[in-house]
């Protein structure tokens, strides 16, 4: 009895690769096209802006007030910047803003989480109302006075308690740190507690590193949103020189260059050693750039849990 064996055809290989060559339909080439164009003008839209002002902060102040000047400067020079960086309270300011940033985010995400894992136990039965006190607070607000005399009361003003106290718990935030905490299988918790963890070491120590990508979003958008804020400085802090910010000093700049025109020299100190000034548009430009800079800078660091935070309500939900 002769044995036959049977060879597997050639022509599998060659038509896995023409199944693959296939797939380039004209409906596929016309979209991806179609996409990648979109997304080319999109991120043109969305860079321009900040080449723009680039080029308007590093540009001669009295030429950038003729207007025209797109994403290269026209008359080069770094006259905006001296005016910035010679101003006596720029370096104190930048430290006491990095200082608030990093202490607003470090006690927001700390209290914040906490809260948040309590109330996403289906055990705890004050969950919902708990839950709807602060959601209240995100459409109902006392206003400025208020708020002003409570800072006034616990003895905050002119202290930098004012920073960080009032900004312990973001409603925002604690539903979106809930709502990912939610999304957590409960076998991981359950046999955390069956290794004798209680609810802090459990919460510190199995949900906080699960929640990293959660925890990057609301870091990025409390560390943007105390970086940014000057407000709180001129409400709560003016009288103290020591508690000034990098974004209040820089409002200031801008306001006495406002204010003094075009010729803002005896305003702001812009003169330099070949007579050039300052314009108020130049000058918002180079403010604008100082203080995008150090988020510009910190957003590459947190983009790979940022991207897959921000599914939080659509895959986590």
């Amino acid at each position: 009895m002769s044995s036959t064996t049977v060879a597997k055809p050639p022509a599998r290989r060659a038509s896995r690769g023409g199944s693959r060559r296939r797939k380039w339909t004209t409906e596929r080439i016309v979209f991806t096209t179609l996409n990648t164009t979109f997304l080319l003008a999109l991120a043109a839209v969305m860079v321009y802006p900040l080449l723009n002002t680039l080029a308007i902060s590093l540009n001669d102040g009295m030429d950038a007030v003729r207007g025209g000047i797109g994403i290269w400067p026209r008359d080069f020079s770094l006259q905006n910047y001296n005016v910035v960086f010679n101003m006596h309270t720029i370096y104190q300011a930048f430290f006491m803003s990095v200082l608030k940033t990093v202490v607003v985010v470090a006690t927001n995400l700390f209290f914040t989480s906490m809260l948040a894992y309590a109330l996403s136990r289906t055990e705890f039965i004050f969950r919902r109302p708990i839950t709807v006190i602060f959601v209240l607070t995100m459409y109902f607000d006392a206003g400025l006075i208020p708020n002003y005399l409570l800072i006034k009361d616990l003895g905050m003003l002119n202290t930098f308690q004012a920073y960080w106290v009032p900004t312990i718990i973001s409603a925002f935030n604690l539903i979106i740190l809930r709502t990912y905490m939610k999304s957590i299988p409960e076998e991981i918790i359950e046999s955390a507690r069956m290794d004798g963890a209680g609810e802090f070491r459990t919460w510190w120590q199995i949900v906080m590193p699960l929640c990293k990508p959660a925890l990057a979003v609301v870091g990025l958008f409390v560390a943007v949103g105390s970086w940014n804020a000057w407000l709180d400085t001129l409400l709560y802090a003016s009288g103290n020189p020591a508690l000034t910010t990098l974004q209040y000093e820089l409002q200031k700049l801008l306001s006495s260059s406002m204010n003094a025109g075009v010729n803002s020299v005896a305003a702001t100190g812009a003169a330099s050693s070949g007579g050039q000034v300052t314009t108020p548009i130049a000058l918002r430009s180079a403010i604008t750039m100082v203080a995008a800079v150090p988020i510009l800078f910190v957003y590459p660091f947190l983009q790979k849990h940022f991207v897959s935070g921000l599914m939080i309500g659509s895959v986590k939900g």
